[in-house]
């Protein structure tokens, strides 16, 4: 039972700590909710739990955003949750395979496909781009600074979550994750 506790109480502070870090002002797309997704995915024995912890971390962040400011909630939150929910699931395949190589790739990965996904609802739900293929092009290319962002603040929050994650265990292997 004290494992569980343990682990249980692990999971809600990783949510806390990653919902009130998109609450301090940061450069934009520098968050860990991507490393969290997936950290999430890699190591949580329960695919449950690995998709519960970050889509739990940005509806507690977007719910006090809107709150506070009035801009957590946007039309585009479907494809942005569920870019992390695929993101949980790249996770996954580094399952037994946590080498730093491979977790760098799988951030790369897991940045450009929330670029691809979130850009492309952009585009195909506003009118700020003709819906053509160039008009997905420019949505593209518009995006690429943010995209740069993403993947600097992707690679260091999953370095930093990961690296973590291996100094927890190795010196008290008791708080792992689920």
């Amino acid at each position: 039972m004290g494992r569980l506790r343990n682990r249980t109480s692990v999971a809600m502070g990783v949510i806390l700590a990653v919902a009130l870090l998109r609450l301090i002002p940061h450069p934009p797309n520098v968050a860990p909710v991507t490393a969290l997704a997936l950290f999430a995915g890699a190591t949580f024995g329960r695919r449950l739990a690995g998709f519960a912890v970050p889509l739990a971390a940005m509806l507690l962040s977007d719910t006090l955003l809107e709150v506070f400011t009035g801009q957590g909630f946007h039309r585009h939150m479907p494809v942005v949750y569920g870019s992390f929910a695929l993101v949980v699931l790249l996770g996954s395949w580094l399952k037994d395979r946590l080498r730093v190589g491979r977790v760098a790739v799988a951030s790369v990965a897991a940045s450009t496909l929330f670029y691809l996904t979130t850009n492309f609802a952009v585009w195909a739900s506003g009118t700020m781009y003709p819906h053509s293929a160039a008009g997905l092009l420019s949505c593209y290319i518009a995006a690429l600074p943010f995209y740069g962002l993403s993947l600097v603040g992707d690679l260091a929050f999953t370095a930093l979550i990961f690296a973590a994650y291996v100094a927890l265990v190795r010196h008290l292997p008791a708080v792992s994750v689920p």
